[in-house]
């Protein structure tokens, strides 16, 4: 089997790519290891899964039409994970045509190398953040999304609505993933946690927005990847004239800002200086993930506490920075 795994020097791509590894599965990464976050932690990762047999890595931006196009020309990959996009609410306030750039016309050159081969599944990032201030909680795929309060989640969204064009036009199987804030070893530094367990040990404060009102459904790596690995398994069948499914990818168990930090603190065995502050444009004050859909269809919901996975982060925090 050969998978196609593009952002494969990020978060999720190194997990997924490593778990496929694992299981004998031959995969091909892409990544453009862009600046947005230390590139340094990118080629770590990366190294990780060079020094592994089965695994091909190209470097390779999205959005280079005629490179994109070469790599589906050169390859027949049964499966493509989309997990490289340019990441951060915030961020898009500031770089928009980076959103652009990735989100959008990167999405269109990776629609049309799978139409172009036929690709059997399109899994592709989503994200909880399509859900902007939706009043109803738990978040379900049902709901409606038509008020996106960022660039990030508005390109998000278009994603969706352009892989359902792909597979009513095409037939092509498209399967959405709705990641709900996700976190682990090897994480992103510009997250939260990352920054909160930073700023902890050096003794600086740390940011708390929203003066701590918030909530996040706060999703463990390895909990995320087995979500990903059992859709990548199941291709949606044609349904409302097009084989085009959504999921939420979460907690289902939203965690208050306030507590978040107390756990960190225990991991830690420090005392955060909390720096309170209003709101952020962009941000919402509640993720909540909806996941009987996931459960229902392929068996299976996140299960791992904060408190775990946390006190994993911080072990690997200290060993890597060290």
């Amino acid at each position: 089997m050969q998978v196609l795994v593009t952002g494969a020097a990020g978060f999720i791509g190194y997990y997924l790519a490593e778990r496929l590894l694992s299981e004998g599965i031959q995969v091909h990464g892409i990544d453009n290891l862009n600046d947005y976050y230390d590139v340094n932690l990118k080629k770590a990762r990366l190294a990780r899964l060079q020094a592994q047999p089965g695994f091909h890595f190209q470097y390779l931006d999205l959005s280079d039409r005629a490179g994109m196009a070469q790599l589906f020309e050169a390859h027949q990959f049964d499966c493509v994970v989309n997990l490289a996009a340019q990441a951060g609410v915030r961020y898009s306030l500031s770089n928009p045509h980076a959103y652009a750039d990735s989100n959008l016309i990167g999405f269109v050159n990776l629609l049309e190398g799978c139409r172009q081969q036929q690709v059997q599944h399109l899994v592709y990032a989503s994200s909880s953040s399509v859900y902007g201030v939706n009043p109803k909680v738990p978040f379900a795929t049902s709901d409606s999304v038509d008020h996106p309060i960022s660039l990030y989640a508005a390109t998000k969204k278009a994603n969706e609505l352009m892989a359902y064009t792909y597979s009513h036009l095409y037939q092509i199987p498209t399967t959405g993933l709705r990641f709900f804030t996700v976190y682990g070893p090897w994480g992103r530094p510009d997250m939260a946690y990352f920054k909160f367990v930073k700023s902890i040990k050096a003794g600086q404060p740390i940011d708390v927005y929203n003066h701590g009102d918030m909530q996040r459904d706060f999703t463990y790596i390895d909990d995320v990847i087995e979500g990903v690995l059992r859709v990548m398994r199941q291709a949606p069948a044609p349904a409302v004239g097009a084989p085009y499914k959504l999921y939420n990818i979460g907690n289902n168990r939203p965690v208050t800002l306030t507590r978040f930090i107390e756990v960190v603190e225990t991991a830690l065995g420090q005392t955060a200086q909390k720096n309170f502050l209003p709101m952020q444009p962009g941000d919402v004050p509640i993720t909540y993930a909806d996941v009987d859909d996931l459960m229902r269809d392929v068996g299976f919901r996140p299960t791992t506490p904060i408190e775990t996975g946390i006190a994993r982060f911080v072990e690997w925090y200290e060993a890597y920075y060290s």
